[in-house]
C-alpha cells in the first residue's frame, strides 16, 4: 500500500506528512494529464484500424502510451500483423491527429487551478511528453502558463520513450537536481513506470482512458488535477 492511500481515519494533511522527501522540481506529462489528447489519439487509432478492418482497443492503447513515434506505431503493426511500414503508418497517423488537434484542443479538468498552485509553490516545473515537438508547439502557445516552463522535453529529444527512464532522467538534469528530488505527475502506467525507474517521486492522475492501467509503486493515485490531496501535497512543499 502506498503512503497516500485514502482511508476514513487519515486526513489529506496527515497523508501528505506521511512522506516528507525533499522536492526541488516538478516534471509533468502532457497527453491525458494536462491536455485531453488521449481522446484524440483514440479517434486516430480507431480510424487507422477501421481502414484496415480492425478496431482500436484499451489493450493496444496501453501498449502505445508513452512510447515515441515509430516505437508506438509498431505496437499497432505488431498486434494486428499489418502490412504497413512504421514510417507510412506514422505519417498517416500524424495527418489525422494534426487535423483533430486544430479543431478539438481541450484542457483536462482542473488544469488552470493546478498550474496556479504550481506557480505559487515557486518550484521549477517543466514538460516531459512523448508527443512530437511539432504538436507540442501547436498546443503550448494556447496556454498562458507555457512561458513559465523551465524546460520542454518531447519525444524528439530522447532516444528511448517511456517506460524507459530516459525522459525523466533528462528532466532532472534540466533542473540540475537528483531525480529523487523531482515530483512527476503522469496519467499512464508506462509514464509512471518511467518516472519510478528514474527514481522520481511519482503521482498518477489517471484519465478515463488509463484508469484500469497498473500504477504500482506511485505515492498517490489522484482522482484528477482537482484532487485536494494533490493540492495539499504541493502546498506542503512551499
Amino acid at each position: 500500500m502506498n503512503d497516500f492511500d485514502t482511508t476514513d481515519s487519515q486526513s489529506s494533511d496527515e497523508q501528505v506528512d506521511a512522506t516528507r522527501k525533499p522536492v526541488r522540481g516538478v516534471a509533468l506529462d502532457m497527453d491525458g494529464l494536462l491536455i485531453d489528447t488521449e481522446r484524440l489519439y483514440w479517434q486516430v487509432g480507431d480510424t487507422l484500424l477501421q481502414r484496415r478492418g480492425y478496431r482500436y482497443s484499451r489493450e493496444l492503447q496501453a501498449r502505445m502510451m508513452g512510447r515515441i513515434g515509430v516505437s508506438a506505431i509498431t505496437q499497432m503493426i505488431d498486434m494486428h500483423n499489418l502490412s504497413d511500414t512504421p514510417e507510412s503508418l506514422l505519417a498517416e497517423s500524424d495527418e489525422l491527429y494534426g487535423a483533430l488537434l486544430a479543431e478539438q484542443l481541450q484542457p483536462m479538468p482542473g488544469l488552470s487551478q493546478w498550474m496556479d498552485a504550481l506557480q505559487r509553490s515557486g518550484l521549477p516545473f517543466g514538460l516531459a511528453t512523448s508527443s512530437q515537438r511539432k504538436f507540442v508547439d501547436v498546443i503550448l502557445p494556447t496556454f498562458d502558463w507555457s512561458d513559465q516552463l523551465a524546460f520542454v522535453l518531447t519525444g524528439n529529444d530522447v532516444v528511448n520513450g517511456k517506460p524507459h527512464p530516459e525522459m525523466y532522467l533528462t528532466a532532472a538534469e534540466k533542473m540540475q537536481i537528483p531525480a529523487s528530488d523531482m515530483l512527476v505527475l503522469e496519467d499512464s502506467g508506462n509514464g509512471c513506470a518511467a518516472a519510478l525507474a528514474a527514481g522520481a517521486q511519482t503521482v498518477a492522475v489517471p484519465s478515463e482512458h488509463t484508469k484500469d492501467q497498473s500504477f504500482d509503486g506511485v505515492m498517490l493515485i489522484a482522482d484528477s488535477l482537482l484532487d485536494p490531496r494533490l493540492h495539499a501535497l504541493i502546498a506542503s512543499i512551499q
